[in-house]
This record gives C-alpha cells, sequence and structure tokens, in this order.
C-alpha cells in the first residue's frame, strides 16, 4: 500500500513539474511577442526552397487525326453478299500462318510471320500499313518491276519477301479472298487517290548516318522484351506462328522486303511501336526510330535474288542499300544515311 501511495505521489510531482515547464516556456513566447522580437516562421525553411513544378511533356500526334483515313467497321463487312470470302481474306492476313505458315492448314509456303505482322490490325492501322489506298491505285506501273502490277501480283511479292515464302496460285481460293477483302478495306477510296494515313509514316531525314550501335541500346530497352534479346520473337505454344515476330534470322522477312530499306522500318516503327505507341501517342524520336532501323536491318536474315528489280536503275529509293546506283553514293551510304545529299543529287538534273 505504502509503495502504491510513493508511486501516486511521484507521478502527481512529475505532471506538475512538466505543467511548470510548459506555463513558463509560453509565458516566454508572449514575452518576446510583446516585447517586438519577431519570431521565425514554422513555414520559412519551405518558402526558401521552393519545390519546383515537374513539367509533363506533351505528346504531339504526327498528324491531325481528324484528317486521317478511318476504316469501315467490319460488322458492317457481315452485312456484305460475299461475307464467308471477305471474312476468309481477313483471317488470311491476321493469321497467314495458321493456313499457309510451315505447319499450315492449306499449304505450308510461308515463314510462320502473318500479313498482319507488317499489316497492322488486319490492314486497317492509320500509318500502319494500311490496305485504304490499294484498291485505288492498283492495277499500277512500279519501278521496283519495270511493269504494271496487279493486287495479285502485290500479294505474292509480299509473300515472296516478307514472309520469305513462295507465291500463291492467283486463281486459288486462298488468293481470292485476300483480294476480295483488301479490296473491300479500301472500297469507299475514289479511284486515283491515296488517302493520309495510308501506307507509312514518312520520318524526317537526319543529319547524320543512322547508328546501329545507338539502336542496339533502343532495341534493348524498348523491343527486346517481346521480340527477344536475339530478335527471334516469340513462338507460338504449337509452333504454328508467333506470338512476337522475329526481327531477323532465318524466321524473319529477306533482305528484299520493303522493311529492309531503313526509311520503311524508322516509319514503321515512329506510329507503332513499341507495343502501345501510335500515330496519335508516339513514343520514339525520330533519331530513335531511324537508330532502331539501322540496328535492327543490320542483322542477318534470309537473302532474295534481287537481279531483276529495278529494271532502270535510276528509279531506285535513296534508301535502296544495293547497287549499281547512277549517282556517286556508296551502297553504305545508300543504307544508313545521310540521305539528304543523296535527295539533293538525284533532285538535281543532269
Amino acid at each position: 500500500m505504502r509503495q502504491q501511495f510513493v508511486k501516486l505521489i511521484s507521478l502527481v510531482v512529475a505532471l506538475l513539474g512538466l505543467s511548470t515547464a510548459l506555463v513558463l516556456a509560453l509565458g516566454f513566447v508572449f514575452f518576446l511577442s510583446f516585447s517586438g522580437v519577431q519570431l521565425p516562421s514554422l513555414t520559412e525553411g519551405l518558402q526558401a526552397n521552393p519545390v519546383e513544378a515537374v513539367e509533363i511533356p506533351v505528346v504531339k500526334a504526327l498528324i491531325d487525326p481528324a484528317s486521317v483515313w478511318k476504316a469501315s467497321d467490319w460488322s458492317v463487312m457481315d452485312k456484305e453478299p460475299n461475307a464467308d470470302e471477305l471474312n476468309y481474306g481477313k483471317e488470311l492476313v491476321a493469321n497467314t500462318a495458321e493456313y499457309l505458315g510451315p505447319k499450315g492448314k492449306v499449304k505450308a509456303i510461308s515463314n510462320g510471320m502473318n500479313c498482319q505482322n507488317c499489316h497492322l490490325q488486319a490492314g486497317t492501322a492509320p500509318f500502319g500499313n494500311n490496305y485504304s489506298a490499294v484498291a485505288a491505285t492498283y492495277p499500277k506501273f512500279r519501278a521496283r518491276s519495270g511493269t504494271e502490277e496487279d493486287i495479285q501480283k502485290r500479294i505474292n511479292d509480299c509473300f515472296e519477301r516478307s514472309l520469305n515464302g513462295k507465291p500463291l496460285a492467283k486463281d486459288s481460293k486462298e488468293m481470292k479472298a485476300m483480294v476480295a477483302y483488301i479490296n473491300w478495306v479500301g472500297k469507299e477510296v475514289p479511284k486515283g487517290e491515296v488517302p493520309i494515313g495510308s501506307g507509312l509514316y514518312e520520318v524526317p531525314l537526319l543529319d547524320r548516318a543512322a547508328d546501329p550501335i545507338k539502336g542496339k541500346l533502343v532495341y534493348g530497352k524498348q523491343c527486346a522484351s517481346c521480340h527477344q534479346a536475339d530478335g527471334r520473337g516469340v513462338s507460338k505454344p504449337d509452333g504454328s506462328g508467333y506470338v512476337y515476330p522475329p526481327l531477323w534470322g532465318e524466321n524473319s522477312y529477306n533482305h528484299g522486303a520493303g522493311l529492309y530499306r531503313l526509311s520503311r522500318f524508322a516509319g514503321y516503327v515512329k506510329a507503332n511501336m513499341p507495343l502501345g505507341a501510335t500515330f496519335k501517342q508516339p513514343i520514339l524520336s525520330d533519331e530513335e526510330s531511324w537508330d532502331l532501323a539501322a540496328y535492327v536491318n543490320s542483322m542477318e536474315r534470309p537473302a532474295k535474288d534481287l537481279s531483276k528489280d529495278w529494271p532502270d536503275i535510276s528509279k531506285k529509293p535513296i534508301d535502296h542499300p544495293f547497287g549499281p546506283f547512277t549517282d556517286g553514293f556508296t551502297e553504305e551510304q545508300h543504307k544508313f544515311g545521310p540521305f539528304k545529299p543523296i535527295k539533293a543529287a538525284k533532285a538535281t538534273p543532269n
């Protein structure tokens, strides 16, 4: 009992001491205030070192979205009299490997990639190598072959180059379905016109050569998570195609494909890659796009006989990387740039 009483007395004394100290402190503060002494503000330290606002960069669309071609809704396609054929054509574009790949249900004539890997959203994505202008502009003369080409020839070019395979028979069910579908995609484009958003975005030329070494860094940061560090993509579990297509190696596009030209590859990735990028919200800078193209297209891939390409060599694009050329620039510069001098020379009359 005595011990509890002692503890209680000690606690009361301690509380009295604390209260006395608090009263004295407050009294001292009031004394200083009434004496005219300026006390420091509690927020003075914060005001002396203000936190700078973080500026969030504004991502600008590559072009006004309102001016860009838009594909018809696929639900409209089901109302067409040849809807079954159109849907089969779309399926062949989207899942080419399932029907015509190494383990294809119909034939084994291609490398396992899909047409959709280059012609995004089954050929309907703006600046995604879409088919909007095909029906309106084919048949047409193409300088690469030196002949007038129809849609069937253009499709087989893709099979032989981008899919590193063999051509489809022109009278096959598959060819007819693909032609019908491609024509349907561009059905509202007037004859002879090329709508905005057709094909690929043209990335402004650099003042320097595209750099594969810098491009490798871009690839590691932006692309390797899907296409893998070795560039060989990710195969489907059953081996019928790819979840993410190979960008080089024996199962990728050969060096006769359109994407082997740096300007085409740079335009493709600028408006569409990495996953999530669009022409409305690009992720890569112009320089990153060119450097990435230089890296990917400097890697090993299948070859193709191009001896019959460009019968008029003066018509070769400035970034076609194989001679002979009518100018004095090297194959190295025609592949990696800088392209501005070549473009200027091409524009100068002889």
